[in-house]
């Protein structure tokens, strides 16, 4: 009755054989690949260091300023801005300054990063049902695969550093801006689309005038939800060598420094709160503008 209580499985031997040829294949191709794709990341190593200096060099001051105008820009709320203000004086005055610095400029690149390959992504899949059902399942899986398993293939093709560090969290934070490009265009009224065609519109016209600013509050969505992955992973990701707050957290982790992974992760959740209540102000807005325009 054995068989009733124990699984069936691969034989030992063929399964430790399995796991062997694989791992051996994944090795020979990092041997053989690894340089060029290292290559490749270059522009967006200096990308990634540019934007870091940027942040961590320019006086506090001057970034505290251009913080402010871009809440006020996005959300016109003085609220917002006063509590994205209030928000990084007080992370500030913790000492947490530098290592704020580094970690928005980490999700500055993961989401124009995610909006470049994103953004062209959903709108294939939305023209394309058969591209769609090809897509869905691989977004399924980055969605689904526990966070710690992207940073094996990435370490292992590019070592330890900051640019895998962005591949593994752009990896992990970019399914929701793809999902939800495509449905903002898919959901775009039909009769809107009948009518740009019978005024002659092109596809790219009607991508450009009609699908994108209507489904842009949805898009925007979708870039919310990418920035609150993105700082969900940060953490994470400085296992492999991210600098910002998620080091003090890991060092807290290992070391049992109650204090000092609560103050980082707390810092963590004011930079989170600060671009979700922006993000959605500005989305609000957009949904608004649409609402005035198209009645």
């Amino acid at each position: 009755m054995e068989w009733l209580t124990k699984f069936p499985h691969m034989d030992d031997d063929r399964l430790r054989q399995l796991k062997k040829i694989i791992d051996e294949g994944f090795r020979s191709f990092t041997r053989a690949y690894g340089d060029a794709i290292e290559a490749f990341f270059d522009p967006l190593q200096f990308f990634l260091i540019h934007a870091e200096r940027f942040m961590t060099r320019t006086p506090w001051p001057i970034i505290l300023i251009l913080i402010a105008l871009i809440a006020w820009f996005a959300s016109r709320n003085w609220k917002i801005v006063a509590g994205a203000i209030g928000t990084l004086l007080l992370i500030g005055y913790l000492d947490m300054w530098d290592d704020t610095m580094k970690t928005i400029s980490m999700i500055f690149v993961c989401t124009v990063l995610s909006i470049a390959v994103g953004i062209p992504m959903g709108i294939i899949m939305s023209r394309s049902d058969r591209f769609q059902n090809v897509v869905n399942p691989v977004l399924d899986v980055m969605q689904t695969m526990p966070s710690f398993v992207y940073l094996i293939p990435v370490v292992m093709l590019l070592g330890i550093g900051k640019v895998p560090g962005l591949i593994a969290v752009v990896i992990y934070a970019i399914p929701p801006m793809i999902r939800l490009t495509n449905l903002g265009i898919r959901l775009v009224d039909k009769d809107v689309l009948e009518a740009a065609d019978a005024f002659g519109s092109s596809n790219w016209q009607k991508l450009k005038n009609v699908q994108m600013p209507l489904a842009l509050p949805t898009i925007m969505a979708g870039i919310n939800q990418t920035i609150m992955m993105a700082l969900a992973m940060v953490v994470i990701a400085s296992m492999i060598g991210v600098q910002g707050l998620g080091q003090p957290v890991l060092k807290a982790i290992a070391n049992q420094y109650f204090t000092l992974g609560v103050f980082n992760g707390l810092a963590i959740v004011g930079i989170a709160i600060i671009f979700d209540r922006v993000s959605q102000a500005y989305g609000r807005r957009l949904q608004r503008h649409r609402e005035i325009i198209h009645g």
